[in-house]
């Protein structure tokens, strides 16, 4: 490979910020590993456009997204933290230090790597999904049906995770109207049994999204039966989409294994991947949780992880 290398050579490289890359650079800081981060394409991650947090421990009163990850920010550049605009656009891991292209244009070098490039939610592509994303429109139940407790909400999906999450609304909610596509569920036997056993729950076969309706919040939906051409509309609280998530690993493709859905996979109860002193954390390996507590808590086995790796490899 022929590429004009910086003299930089960076012991810990953190790609991705959000609750894992800021806090692996807290804990990478606080272990005098110098760590720089490169913030990616979202600064933040998908809480920059989230609302109202109230899951998460040690805010009591709740906080908005974007301020929260500006909190996780602020702290972890008071650790000592290089953080820096930017995002990296290739690597080449065939090489010790590993080689890393930022905005496609400078080479560095790093001796370990942390990867916390998260992962999106798929969307419908609808124009009032996006105008009204945080204001009843969603992509995860459990961060936000708190929120509409005791209304009447609607969720998009035909997965076990759109079932999953519209059993955890019908706990909440008045009444839970599901969306399928086709006239059956890809999900689980069981997860189905669980669905249609749910007082609460009205599936709808056939039916599609045709749009959202509300000016400043989620007021009804208007959906489509695929097979007759009929719309209804239907008033509602909140919006779910529950049609799954990408990993942002295509960078890594070909290079660390990951499983078929492009997750990244790491060695159960750390943060190892195939190649040695490469660590993933957060949503990227993470399909389970997808929280911002647990993507904290696998930044900092990340930090932890690169800490020993480099003293026993590359310090030793």
């Amino acid at each position: 490979m022929s590429t004009e290398i910086k003299k930089e050579v960076i012991d810990c490289l953190i790609i991705g910020s959000g609750p894992a890359g800021y806090t692996a650079a807290i804990y990478a800081s606080r272990a005098g590993l110098k760590p720089v981060l490169y913030s990616g394409l979202q600064p933040g991650g998908q809480l920059t456009i989230t609302t109202d947090v109230e899951n998460y421990p040690g805010y009591p009163e709740g906080v908005m997204g974007p301020q929260m990850m500006k909190d996780f920010e602020n702290q972890a550049r008071r650790m000592g933290a290089d953080l820096r605009w930017g995002y990296v656009s290739k690597v080449d891991l065939s090489v010790r230090p590993f080689l890393v292209q930022v905005d496609e244009q400078d080479w560095i070098e790093a001796n370990s790597l942390i990867i916390s490039t998260g992962a999106s939610a798929k969307w419908l592509g609808i124009e009032s999904e996006t105008r009204l994303n945080g204001y009843g429109v969603s992509a995860c139940a459990v961060c936000d049906g708190f929120f509409f407790k005791e209304k009447e909400v609607a969720i998009v999906g035909a997965g076990d995770t759109a079932c999953e999450e519209a059993i955890y609304l019908a706990k909440l909610c008045t009444k839970v109207h599901m969306f399928i596509r086709k006239d059956e569920m890809r999900a689980s036997k069981v997860m189905q049994d669980r669905v249609l056993k749910t007082p609460n729950i009205q599936v709808y076969w056939n039916t599609e999204t045709d749009e959202i309706l509300g000016e400043k919040k989620v007021e009804a939906v208007r959906i489509l039966n695929n097979q007759t051409g009929e719309k209804t509309e239907i008033p509602v609280s909140a919006f779910f989409v529950a049609i799954g998530h990408q990993p942002n690993s295509d960078l890594f493709k070909d290079v660390i294994d990951m499983d078929d859905q492009g997750y990244i996979l790491t060695v159960p109860g750390t943060s190892k991947t195939n190649i040695a002193g490469v660590f993933a954390c957060g949503d990227v390996q993470d399909k389970m949780y997808r929280q911002a507590v647990t993507a904290a808590g696998s930044g900092c086995m990340a930090a932890l992880d690169a800490e020993r790796y480099l003293g026993e490899f590359v310090h030793n």
